[in-house]
């Protein structure tokens, strides 16, 4: 079933890669940019205009979508973002949400982080926070939760593998290991992709383990 997409975060890391997958498949997608961002923006989507922080800026152009994909998010977390997460990360997924549920979309796909985890506390608070909104809005959601996406400059992580290998394999510390697990850019668009095209009802997760399953299965 085609479905009409509302996107934020389309000329991001993710972003800019899904958007040529969904509209190759036959959704149509509709994709907030700022201005000066617009020459980033696959040539697939219809291009809104808009601020991400900014409540009611966009709500209108998100009539009519029945799945919205939020995947803003600070570049590169790292604790020192503490405030860049409370500034763009939640505003950005208050004022989504906002503009989900005006707008009367049914399903909602939000990028996530891997939780709970004894690092990034500031991070992972905002993102929780997130999901608590979109558990109390009429919205059905997708919670995405990967840890670390290996991919074009994101592959220093690959020295860690043995470390997960021998950890996956240890009763103490196996479930740790592959809820905390490494996904690959490939993995996660496929995880998300088929969020998109199997919506929800009611609050779902899609973890480390099920972004791979959903891999080998989709393969």
């Amino acid at each position: 079933m085609n479905r009409t997409v509302f996107i934020t975060g389309g000329t991001g890391y993710m972003g800019r890669r899904l958007i040529p997958l969904l509209t190759h498949r036959g959704h149509a997608v509709r994709a907030l940019v700022r201005p000066a961002s617009e020459g980033r923006l696959p040539e697939s989507a219809t291009k809104v205009l808009g601020d991400a922080l900014k409540p009611d800026s966009y709500t209108d152009s998100v009539r009519g979508a029945d799945t919205f994909v939020h995947l803003i998010g600070v570049a590169h977390p790292s604790p020192s973002k503490s405030k860049q997460f409370r500034e763009i990360d939640l505003v950005s997924v208050q004022t989504a949400v906002k503009a989900a549920t005006d707008a009367s979309v049914r399903h909602f796909v939000y990028l996530s982080v891997a939780q709970p985890a004894p690092m990034m506390k500031e991070y992972l608070s905002v993102r929780a926070e997130g999901e608590r909104l979109l558990c109390a809005s009429p919205t059905a959601a997708t919670f995405v939760r990967p840890w670390y996406v290996l991919g074009p400059g994101h592959r220093w992580p690959f020295v860690l593998l043995p470390f997960y290998w021998i950890c996956e394999r240890l009763p103490a510390t196996r479930e740790g290991a592959r809820r905390l697990g490494l996904v690959t850019l490939s993995q996660m668009l496929t995880a998300l992709v088929w969020a998109v095209e199997n919506p929800a009802t009611e609050p779902r997760v899609l973890d480390v383990p099920m972004i791979k399953q959903l891999s080998q299965s989709e393969g």
